[in-house]
């Protein structure tokens, strides 16, 4: 339970990315305690997992907490099954279809989840950082399934039914391109050498720079006139 005179408690997804980052400073630039949640989903890339880590200690996180289920299960997706990454696609091929790299629900898993960590600790609000802008086709990146999201939480839970609490799913980088969100993050401090984003690391973990968030993320800091500080194989 929250003791009076608390700030308010916050559950932020924290993948150890650059959007998750940005959405874990804006949640602690509004007052809110973090409570990090990062899932281990059988991700190949799962140097993210590193990545959230200091993250978390760099924003303070009161708790970093890492949950495994794994979506190898099911594969069907680049990420968690034996297909290749795309890499080298152009802008047009990937603001068209859902790509390879889309893992079936899960977003709506790692809501989930973070909504029964959140019950727990008497918190009412979930941060996510989904984007609907500079998005690599994915459903549930949509503002309506962050709504809809919402509505579940409050129908699913006996701190909804009861009323204890009002849960409201916060994505506040919905709206924001790429390079947006890079500028709001050096505002707010954001030290992105700490993130990564990359769909197929090298072993060491370095950054392809070919696969299409490696490509969308370098062409945010180049809009915004800035030099990407995460490390690249490629130089």
């Amino acid at each position: 339970m929250v003791e009076a005179g608390e700030p308010k408690r916050a559950v932020v997804l924290l993948s150890g990315g650059l959007d998750s980052a940005t959405t874990a400073a804006i949640a602690r630039s509004e007052g809110f305690a973090i409570y990090a949640l990062s899932v281990d989903y059988g991700q190949r890339h799962r140097f993210e997992l590193e990545a959230a880590a200091r993250v978390a200690a760099s924003i303070g996180a009161v708790e970093h907490r890492v949950v495994a289920i794994d979506l190898r299960a099911f594969g069907g997706s680049a990420l968690t099954a034996d297909i290749d990454v795309p890499q080298d696609r152009s802008g047009d091929e990937m603001s068209h279809g859902i790509p390879i790299t889309y893992v079936p629900a899960r977003n709506t898993v790692m809501l989930s989840l973070a909504l029964g960590y959140a019950e727990t600790l008497g918190a009412a609000d979930l941060f996510v950082g989904v984007n609907a802008v500079d998005y690599s086709g994915y459903p549930d990146c949509r503002p309506e399934f962050v709504a809809a999201f919402e509505q579940l939480a409050n129908l699913a839970t006996k701190a909804g039914v009861e009323g204890t609490s009002q849960f409201r799913v916060h994505a506040p980088l919905i709206e924001l391109t790429k390079t947006e969100i890079i500028r709001r993050g050096v505002e707010l401090g954001v030290d992105y050498g700490l993130t990564h984003s990359c769909y197929n690391p090298d072993p060491s973990g370095a950054s392809c720079g070919r696969c299409d968030s490696c490509q969308i993320r370098l062409k945010g800091f180049a809009d915004a006139g800035l030099v990407d500080s995460a490390r690249y194989s490629n130089g």
